[in-house]
């Protein structure tokens, strides 16, 4: 073993060495050894830190201690920056220390020359963080929450961290996950009059949150636009590749919103802004996600304008094309992902499905004041992943509201919202990890999430 006599304080990151540094500069790396080839009088030795998807190479002396370094383990190395042959910068290290031994013959179940299939790599999520593609969606996620808050933050909007625990469903479709104490010795300590036992910490039901936009209507009823990104919940018995349990809301509110297509314009412009400091930052990290997905998106639509149908317009054309789905044509359902996807495909661009009837929306959207029987709402729908975004005008008529017939009774505080001093607002909602996975082009989304959760797989 080689021990190195002397650590610089700042270790290199390899994905900024090439921007950092220039040949000759000396400098630390650390990292996992993925690759091993021996020649001669050295050995070269490919390493990754997990900062990018590209491996660094440290050519290292051939001798008694350098030869018993393998696939996985974790090494440290001091050296002088040169160029490749192949043009890429590389480290001829005259200190190297292994840190860790990989143990990769004793039980580690991923074999470091071989490609694993996503549903074998998900059984060992504790390690998965070291598979490549895995490790470069982490990166893409990363990058995707940071260039969200920073667009958001220009445009004046206020985060809010709304609450995981919360009383009211939002969406009415009794798809939640109830929450209380999993000891029955505190249940019984708590228990008052009148109260179900296992309702006692709170007094009432409480759940896992489906979803922040009545917290954020709150908010900004005082703070002006806001938005959310945090953890939504859907008790949902669906393996579908586009739901999981446990999943990440991106919702915002705009206050003074009195027009569906404005809404629309909003959405369609941070789009595309987003998605492109994205690809501006971590475009290595992107095509390499969409060539382990074998992905063909070339991202054609952050270069048009989108569409905008009715649903009216929406639902002939599918009608027209019925005999052409699997799934049936029901015009009290909305439409099936199959569906969804012919619409962008047939106007070639996203589409924006507008003024949907009223009794298939919940009952915070704005009853259309030209048509009782639709409301000002909005679903976006993008390729490969279908619905991305749902939106809508909110009813901001206290009176409206209160007689609406699928108004949940615990919610007088959400029409008081409208009596102190209410104005129009209007939002939307994205599922983050849909998004992510629009980008990268991953069939999975259970592959764009660290630790996903669905029917029957809660590990870790």
């Amino acid at each position: 073993m080689l021990f190195i006599k002397r650590f610089y304080s700042n270790v290199q990151r390899i994905a900024q060495i090439v921007s950092a540094n220039k040949p000759g500069d000396t400098l630390q790396v650390q990292g996992w050894i993925k690759n091993v080839r021996r020649l001669k009088n050295n050995i070269f030795l490919d390493i990754n830190d997990g900062s990018t998807s590209n491996k660094f190479q440290l050519v290292v002396p051939r001798n008694s201690a350098t030869q018993q370094l393998t696939s996985g383990c974790v090494v440290s190395a001091v050296g002088c920056v040169q160029v490749a042959p192949n043009g890429h910068y590389e480290l001829h290290a005259d200190e190297v220390q292994p840190l860790a031994d990989g143990h990769l013959r004793d039980g580690y179940p991923f074999s470091p020359k071989q490609k694993h299939a996503p549903e074998y790599v998900r059984e060992h999520l504790h390690l998965r963080s070291r598979i490549d593609y895995i490790a470069a969606q982490m990166r893409v996620r990363h990058r995707a929450q940071k260039v969200i808050h920073d667009y958001m933050d220009e445009q004046h909007f206020i985060q809010i961290n709304t609450p995981m625990l919360t009383t009211n469903d939002c969406e009415g479709a009794g798809e939640v996950f109830r929450v209380q104490p999993d000891s029955e010795q505190l249940l019984k300590q708590m228990a008052r009059p009148n109260v179900a036992p296992e309702q006692s910490y709170f007094d009432q039901k409480v759940f896992l949150t489906v979803s922040g936009q009545l917290h954020l209507e709150a908010m900004s009823y005082g703070l002006g636009n806001t938005y959310t990104l945090t953890p939504a919940f859907r008790a949902e018995n669906s393996k579908s590749p586009l739901h999981l349990a446990e999943f990440y809301m991106f919702e915002a509110e705009l206050v003074h919103m009195e027009q569906l297509d404005m809404l629309a314009k909003f959405i369609e412009r941070m789009l595309k802004e987003i998605s492109n400091r994205l690809l501006n930052a971590n475009a290595a990290d992107v095509h390499f996600c969409q060539q382990s997905a074998n992905s063909s998106s070339d991202l054609a639509w952050l270069q048009v304008p989108w569409k905008r149908l009715s649903y009216d317009e929406a639902l002939a054309l599918v009608v027209a094309n019925k005999s052409s789905f699997k799934s049936a044509v029901d015009a009290d359902e909305g439409f099936s992902k199959e569906q969804e996807l012919f619409l962008v495909q047939h106007c070639g661009t996203p589409v924006f499905v507008m003024d949907w009837p009223a009794r298939q929306k919940p009952f915070y959207m704005k009853t259309s004041r030209n048509n009782p029987e639709r409301v000002d709402a909005l679903d976006l729908l993008m390729p490969s992943v279908g619905e991305l975004c749902g939106g809508s005008l909110r009813e901001s008529d206290a009176e409206r509201l209160k007689m609406h017939p699928q108004l949940p009774k615990d919610l007088s505080w959400y029409v008081e919202l409208r009596k102190y001093g209410g104005l129009p607002t209007g939002g939307f909602g994205m599922g983050f990890e849909r998004y992510l996975q629009l980008l990268t082009g991953v069939k999975n989304i259970r592959d764009v999430i660290p630790f996903p959760r669905y029917p029957h797989s809660c590990k870790m």
